[in-house]
């Protein structure tokens, strides 16, 4: 399936999105471990929800999804079933980490695979602390999925850990702290810059004592090991919100508003970029949910300039570097991205991809190990081009369609259905003309 985006037309009017990833991802998982029923409404229903979802179910856990509501029978730590096979992750690195980290938690045996692209990612980083806390866990040859789980017996809990990350990852943090709720001591988790931490406010909201400073995470195992249940509304992702707000920066005449959009300060890194680019953006209504900062965006038409992103602003929006690739094409001067290696290890290697599929647009852009050197142009040429099975990079592919000198047709992508279902039509309810074509 391609989709195809024709240039020419502002974008106007404001949007709700469906409710951000990271959340929902964390939200399915934590209220199967705590005990009795969560209710969370405004979950993302995606595909890398959904393999979330179904891992549940083959671990015993009873959910139900109405619309995007979702209900959620927890049976605490110690309720998780066997799995009768392995556990499927699909292309999803926080499903299958997160589920480690649960699994090391419940002593439950269990296999945690995924698609090919998974299987290609660093698996090292969680199973080597996870072993070092007493977890009978190991990895395929060269230290990849598919991850093998044995059981524990629930009356060895595991061992506390103070442990430096190498690498700072949400994705790794989360894996620990979910094991360190079996622990027989306090866990510390240390980062070498700070990640998102939905983890830490989720948990704490759950009645778990959890201790920040700065970088250093402390955990206390809860006694009893119980965790509350969760109701909560998840506010919109920031990450899909990415798009559409460049999408209204590089379109001349187009002003949106985002609604009810999470602004964790550990998520909101793009938007301190793309102002220190002198984008038009506008903060509005802010407010706490559940310990989670939110508020409106507002984005208009913007002259942009090159800057430079390295060091912690790279960690705060490191999934968003499609989105500011395409926003640095259109900027006058040169945009440097550096300390961003992590953009090789997501779901295609972001750096090489974008360098390729932007160059083939006309972009001025060089590779370099740990992030690109982009030149940057008025207009990009129009024509074909493929995200690699990225859904990050089809939907900024996209979005740069839209002030391109002639249509740009994405290959592939059904793969933005990962994480955005509705793309497509959010574009064209801002009075963008985008379609979906066999």
């Amino acid at each position: 399936m391609k989709l195809v985006v024709t240039p020419g037309k502002p974008l106007r009017g404001s949007l709700t999105l469906a409710g951000d990833k990271s959340l929902s991802h964390r939200a399915a998982l934590f209220a199967a471990m705590a005990q009795g029923e969560s209710v969370v409404d405004n979950f993302l229903v995606a595909g890398v929800t959904q393999v979330m979802l179904e891992a549940l179910t083959s671990l015993g856990i009873s959910w139900e999804l109405e619309g995007s509501r979702l209900l959620v029978r927890g049976k605490g730590l110690s309720g998780l079933k066997p799995p009768q096979e392995a556990i499927y992750c699909g292309n999803s690195a926080s499903t299958i980490r997160f589920l480690a980290g649960a699994l090391a938690a419940s002593g439950v045996p269990a296999v945690l695979d995924g698609s090919p692209g998974l299987r290609r990612r660093p698996m090292m980083r969680i199973v080597s602390p996870l072993q070092a806390m007493g977890t009978p866990i190991r990895a395929s040859n060269g230290g990849t999925a598919p991850l093998t789980l044995d059981a524990r017996p629930a009356y060895r809990p595991l061992h506390p850990l103070d442990y430096a990350m190498p690498v700072a990852s949400a994705q790794v943090k989360t894996c620990l702290l979910l094991a360190a709720l079996a622990g027989e001591g306090p866990t510390v988790v240390c980062e070498p810059e700070k990640s998102r931490d939905h983890s830490e406010r989720m948990l704490a909201s759950m009645g778990v004592d959890i201790q920040v400073e700065g970088r250093r995470v402390t955990l206390v195992p809860p006694s009893p090991q119980q965790l509350n249940p969760i109701h909560m509304t998840l506010p919109g992702d920031i990450s899909s919100a990415a798009f559409l707000v460049v999408a209204a920066l590089i379109t001349p005449g187009s002003r949106i508003v985002l609604q009810d959009v999470l602004l964790n300060p550990t998520r909101t890194g793009l938007l301190d970029a793309l102002r220190a680019m002198g984008a038009d953006i506008e903060i509005q209504s802010i407010r706490e949910r559940k310990g989670e900062p939110v508020g409106d965006i507002c984005a208009s038409h913007s002259e942009l300039k090159g800057i430079q992103v390295d060091g912690p602003l790279a960690v705060r929006m490191i999934d968003e570097f499609p989105a500011f690739a395409i926003a640095a094409a259109f900027a006058r001067g040169r945009t440097l991205v550096q300390g961003a290696e992590e953009l090789r290890q997501k779901e295609s290697d972001r750096i090489g991809s974008l360098c390729r599929e932007l160059g083939a647009l006309g972009v001025d852009i060089a590779e370099a190990p740990d992030g690109f050197l982009i030149e940057g142009i008025s207009r990009l040429r129009g024509g074909q081009v493929s995200p690699s099975g990225d859904h990050r990079l089809a939907m900024a592919l996209a979005v740069g369609g839209l002030a391109a000198d002639g249509l740009i047709a994405v290959q592939d992508a059904e793969i933005i259905a990962e994480s955005f279902p509705n793309f497509p039509e959010a574009l064209r309810s801002l009075g963008a003309e985008a379609r979906l074509e066999a």
